[in-house]
């Protein structure tokens, strides 16, 4: 957990928000161990902005990998700050059990949760054989 605290911490400088002001970065750990980057990427059209969950989860797909066990999300806010619904909807196609750490560097403090606890219920589509796909 404080290594993938720590690997997200090494990014977050190269957030890009200047509307928001709210730098976060995340570090996604996967099944073979390997640790994937990503940061906040704002856009004056808001619906543009990239997400650092979804930033890193991208970066690990392209290496080529698709089973992250655990994230950490690191942001300069007071609190600790959980996945806004669509990075939980993308966690959740490659893990709906990932372990989700959430750290503020300003006050220290960590919270933990599964994301199975922020999001119970996903939206999955499943083959049916004939092309079409069923929730």
């Amino acid at each position: 957990m404080r290594l993938l605290i720590e690997e997200a911490k090494r990014v977050l400088p190269h957030s890009y928000a200047p509307y928001s002001g709210v730098h976060v970065a995340a570090a996604v750990l996967t099944d073979r161990g390997n640790i994937y980057r990503g940061v906040n990427v704002e856009n004056s059209s808001y619906g543009l902005t990239i997400c650092a969950e979804r930033s890193a989860i991208s970066a690990m797909v392209t290496a080529g990998e698709r089973r992250p066990v655990a994230i950490a999300i690191v942001t300069d806010m007071d609190k600790p700050i959980p996945p806004c619904g669509a990075c939980r909807q993308v966690l959740a196609e490659f893990n709906s059990e990932v372990e989700v750490v959430m750290h503020s560097v300003k006050t220290g403090k960590t919270v933990v949760a599964n994301l199975r606890d922020l999001f119970p219920s996903p939206f999955k589509l499943r083959s049916t054989g004939s092309g079409e796909g069923v929730n």
